[in-house]
């Protein structure tokens, strides 16, 4: 599959993500449009990336810039864990574990084709000190490698006006359950 846009899916992702820009200064103080706008136009196969973001329902925003990579950070800021990447268990090796109901699909998969990582339980604390993020839903984040060798793996959500961490069983699944990405461009 060919990872690029139109010049019209182009047009519109950078309006929308204008827009967004725009509308919540408060996730990127300090941080000026026009170079993040030069940035993602000469990112072509990150564009495309962010615009699968988008079309997944994650609402894609800039929540920082790292300096040693020269890189505008974007991460899903859907109020909800984005609804186009929901009930799917953790990664491959637990769909294809998974005999009875198995899932459409996993996590990990998913966000590499998307050509995103999901993102560390650190990650996701530092994105709810911009919102209250998945109030009613909850997301998958990067699983320590002792949890995941054990069948485990972790997920984060909001509640009660604090982030909560929890296991489940890595082939586990449900509706409101899905994943946040992080991509630097």
């Amino acid at each position: 599959m060919e990872k690029t846009l139109t010049a019209e899916q182009r047009e519109e992702l950078l309006d929308t993500l204008q827009k967004r820009f725009e509308k919540h200064m408060e996730r990127h103080e300090g941080l000026e449009w026009e170079l993040i706008q030069s940035k993602l136009e000469a990112a072509g196969e990150k564009l495309w990336s962010l615009h699968e973001m988008e079309q997944t329902g994650g609402e894609p925003d800039v929540v920082g810039y790292d300096e040693e990579t020269d890189a505008y950070i974007f991460v899903d800021c859907s109020k909800q864990s984005p609804k186009g990447r929901r009930s799917v268990c953790y990664d491959r090796s637990a769909q294809e574990g998974r005999k009875k109901n198995p899932p459409k699909n996993n996590a990990m998969d998913m966000a590499a084709e998307m050509g995103i990582e999901l993102l560390t339980e650190e990650q996701y604390r530092r994105l709810q000190e911009l919102g209250d993020f998945d109030t009613s839903t909850s997301s998958w984040v990067q699983t320590p490698k002792d949890i995941r060798e054990k069948g485990g793996a972790v997920f984060c959500d909001f509640r009660y006006g604090r982030v909560f961490l929890y296991h489940n069983g890595a082939d586990s699944y449900y509706a409101a359950r899905g994943f946040r990405g992080r991509l630097n461009v």
